[in-house]
């Protein structure tokens, strides 16, 4: 009976340690959490600067309509996406981009931009991008100092590239529209003055 009794103290002992150590794991998992930045859309790009104004492109889309890429165009914004049909990090974004077309139609339009010679209208059609201007230009992405896909640039309504990036889910996208709201040059970069801001206040304090 005495060797019962010490086994259920030992095993109530083990279970009070147990949860003291998740609950200090989980109170160590919230703060590396608060600490942790949102990942926004990585800025990488050797001819442009957030700022300067968007070079001015003329092509045409699919359907052979001109469009003239930079500029003030319509008074809206503009979103240049980067893609390409064998892309699949661009395949899984589609849904995203189109949603967010949706959502953002009152200031922004969209604009898919890619090259090479590929079944582009044959892409249009199978992922449902018809809504889009479709453009099939090398010298854009050029312009536009592309490098990798997909990638994006996000044009204010005065014709000033207002963010940039390469768009890896929805949360980069997302990070492309607070960053123009912002009018910082990424969210990295936000979050980077927000931290200094933070540790020259403690320092002061």
């Amino acid at each position: 009976m005495d060797w019962l009794v010490v086994s259920n103290i030992v095993l109530w002992i083990g279970f009070l340690a147990m949860v003291l150590v998740n609950f200090a794991l989980a109170r160590q998992i919230g703060v590396l959490y608060e600490r942790v930045a949102p990942a926004g859309a990585l800025m990488m790009n050797q001819q442009l600067s957030v700022g300067s104004a968007a070079p001015e492109v003329a092509v045409r889309d699919l359907h052979g309509q001109s469009l003239a890429v930079g500029g003030k165009g319509d008074g809206r914004a503009r979103l240049l996406f980067f893609l390409s049909p064998d892309c699949p990090i661009c395949n899984e974004l589609t849904p995203a981009l189109k949603a967010a077309a949706r959502s953002e139609a009152s200031w922004l339009q969209v604009v898919l931009a890619s090259d090479g010679d590929q079944d582009h209208a044959g892409y249009v059609a199978r992922k449902g991008l018809e809504q889009f201007p479709y453009v099939v230009s090398e010298l854009l992405g050029k312009t536009y100092g592309v490098a990798k896909l997909p990638y994006a640039v996000l044009i204010d309504e005065q014709g000033a590239i207002a963010s940039m990036g390469i768009v890896n889910s929805r949360e980069h996208l997302d990070s492309l529209f607070e960053a123009k709201e912002l009018k910082v040059a990424s969210i990295q970069d936000y979050m980077n003055k927000r931290s200094g801001v933070q540790y020259v206040e403690a320092d002061k304090a």
